[in-house]
């Protein structure tokens, strides 16, 4: 017998605290998990794609625990990039709620913040998205099941330069994971024969590009290197890309996978048609695994529901504690969880074939060349190769 428990902050405060534990028969084991995401404000559409996965996960596997054996989720909000209020999210349900695990970790300043604690109460993390490489160098108790923007941005600063292109602009989110990715970039690529004849970082909460995209057109590159963290974000960008010409000029854009989130696709139109990124997933991806998982989230969420790369870190990190929990038989341990959490793999994941690093407590995933094209009236991004079983250059340069 199994049950999944979930509770958000307002259940908590409305006096939801001995829910699981008043329901639990004598010698079983309940196995609560904090889970901090952002759930209201205009990135919430990013963490709604991993809590989905979250719940499509439970709700398909949940027989998987063992015998006896409960999971409790316990939600919280941090509302955006807010390292404070991630902190005191995560020391709240660390000491009052006594989670064993903690999850989520959307945003690098978050679960960087986040992570302290973890390493400080010796409570386990598997951060789902955040992509700043430095993260699992914060705490030994922690591991990643999403990306790294030097995963994707180095290898695709290598593809360009192989590719031919010499002239390169570079205009990231003025935040960690735009900074790596903008190193990680500009490194691959003029390492291949390419030139950076500029960069500009924006402000993470800016609505209004075309201030920095007019710099861009005055400099004329032939091809601009793009990151932000995806969602509305990146549609704000692509208008503004097509509003100031730029699209018509032929000037090309590259980029991490976040900048054309499959979910946003429709909202961005024309001005992402041939966009070019690097990213571990695409839901067109030609592997039954993946169109098995694609076709359980458009039953669950409504046929014109897409999962994004976000969604598959989440599917994939929850995976992750769950096999965690049942190697355990329900009784956590947070050495023996990070023991084996450090040498977990999913031969059969959505994107292709993962594993954790045990050396840096971070994923190894193929990564995958896609091309934004209209197939049957719809955008969709269609990979077109494979780098296989990429690492985080960061850490193996540091070596």
């Amino acid at each position: 017998m199994y049950r999944i428990f979930w509770r958000t902050a307002r259940a908590a405060l409305m006096g939801g605290v001995g829910l699981a534990a008043a329901a639990l028969p004598v010698g079983a084991e309940n196995v609560k998990v904090g889970v901090i995401l952002t759930y209201s404000g205009r990135d919430a559409a990013l963490g709604e794609q991993i809590d989905r996965a979250i719940n499509l996960y439970v709700k398909l596997h949940g027989a998987d625990l063992p015998a006896g054996t409960t999971v409790e989720l316990v939600r919280r909000d941090d509302t955006g990039p807010n390292p404070d209020v991630a902190k005191r999210l995560a020391q709240e349900l660390i000491l009052r709620e006594k989670v064993q695990m903690l999850t989520g970790g959307q945003w690098t300043p978050n679960a960087t913040a986040v992570a302290a604690l973890s390493k400080e109460a010796k409570v386990p993390f598997v951060v789902m998205t955040a992509g700043g490489s430095a993260v699992t160098e914060q705490s030994p108790y922690v591991i990643r099941t999403g990306w790294t923007l030097w995963q994707t941005s180095y290898p695709l600063g290598q593809w360009a330069g192989k590719q031919g292109m010499k002239k390169a602009y570079t205009v990231v989110s003025d935040f960690a994971p735009g900074h790596d990715g903008e190193q990680a970039f500009i490194k691959g690529f003029t390492e291949n024969g390419g030139d950076v004849v500029g960069s500009v970082r924006i402000p993470l909460k800016t609505s209004d590009y075309l201030p920095y995209l007019q710099k861009v057109k005055e400099a004329n590159p032939e091809t601009i290197y793009v990151f932000n963290p995806g969602g509305p974000q990146a549609t704000a960008f692509m208008k503004a890309f097509d509003d100031i010409g730029l699209t018509r000029s032929k000037v090309r854009i590259i980029g991490p996978g976040d900048i054309t989130s499959d979910d946003e696709l429709p909202n961005m139109g024309k001005a992402a048609l041939g966009v070019t990124t690097l990213l571990q997933y695409s839901p067109s991806g030609d592997r039954p695994e993946n169109k098995e998982f694609v076709a359980a989230w458009k039953k669950e969420y409504g046929e014109a529901a897409v999962p994004t790369f976000f969604a598959v870190a989440g599917w994939d990190g929850m995976k992750a504690v769950f096999d965690a929990i049942i190697a355990q038989k329900g009784r956590i341990d947070p050495d023996k969880t990070m023991a084996f959490l450090s040498n977990w793999s999913n031969p059969k994941s959505p994107r292709g074939p993962i594993k954790i690093d045990p050396a840096t407590r971070d994923i190894v995933q193929n990564q995958y060349i896609r091309r934004v094209e209209d197939v049957g009236g719809k955008l969709v991004n269609i990979e077109t190769d494979t780098i296989p079983q990429v690492a985080d250059p960061w850490k193996a340069m540091k070596k």
